[in-house]
């Protein structure tokens, strides 16, 4: 999305590619989790998508300098800088990714680093869509086989910036997840976190029959080692790199 597509109000609703506003739930810090069960949305692929773009009040603080952009307008379509950073161009690659535990044991992640891009149709039963490095309308997307929920222990979906100035702060990120049945399910990962460079965004557990999702948004300051430590998932991790775009 380039950026002076947040310039013009009616273009906004390009950032939500769901249904109309009155039919979401959102997860907040007072309602944390949602039972799909009850829902009747247990069933069927569950997509979970990824998508984000510069915060609002960033926009707002540039149009202050009305003067200066009065004389200068090609300064408004200029790259933000960072700050408390060096004085680089924002740059933010997030990739989404999810942390599995099978009724089995047998355990694993799902993300972009790595090309761990799973299997719908197959253990682990979920599949990442591709790899997003622009922050495009779409967004990245996972899809969970929910027919296949008796194999799912619990699933942890996350958000990590991949090799670039940490800047959760200066995005405006939402995970939203569309069931096959039923409302979608909003997550604003709205809590400042300037040096966070990855994000637990909710939980999805199975508790007797039961899948209940539950929001997370801890910020941390490292990787994914730091989120299976915080969880307890007991993985061994080393450095991954992606191939160039």
């Amino acid at each position: 999305m380039a950026f002076w597509d947040n310039l013009f109000p009616g273009r906004a609703a390009q950032f939500d590619s769901g249904s109309a506003a009155s039919n979401a739930i959102d997860l907040t810090k007072r309602r944390p989790t949602v039972s799909l069960t009850q829902q009747g949305a247990a069933t069927g692929n569950l997509r979970v998508n990824l998508s984000w773009r510069m915060r609002t009040s960033d926009i707002e603080g540039r149009s202050r300098q009305s003067g200066r952009l009065l004389r200068n307008p090609a300064q408004l379509f200029k790259p933000e800088v960072v700050q408390a950073h060096t004085q680089g161009m924002v740059n933010v690659d997030l990739d989404l990714g999810c942390l599995y535990e099978l009724a089995d044991g047998s355990k694993g992640v799902v993300q972009p680093l790595g090309g761990f891009f799973g299997d719908l149709n197959a253990a682990p039963y979920v599949k990442l869509s591709g790899d997003d490095r622009f922050g495009g309308s779409s967004g990245e997307t996972i899809f969970v086989n929910l027919d296949h929920r008796d194999d799912f222990k619990r699933l942890l979906f996350f958000a990590y910036i991949y090799d670039q100035t940490p800047a959760f702060d200066r995005t405006h990120a939402k995970v939203t997840l569309y069931p096959s049945n039923g409302p979608r399910i909003e997550i604003e990962l709205d809590e400042r976190a300037p040096q966070a460079r990855s994000c637990a965004v909710f939980s999805m557990e199975n508790v007797k029959g039961e899948l209940t999702v539950r929001r997370e948004v801890r910020f941390v300051y490292g990787f994914q080692a730091e989120l299976d430590r915080l969880y307890g998932w007991g993985l061994q991790w080393g450095r991954g790199y992606k191939t160039k775009a």
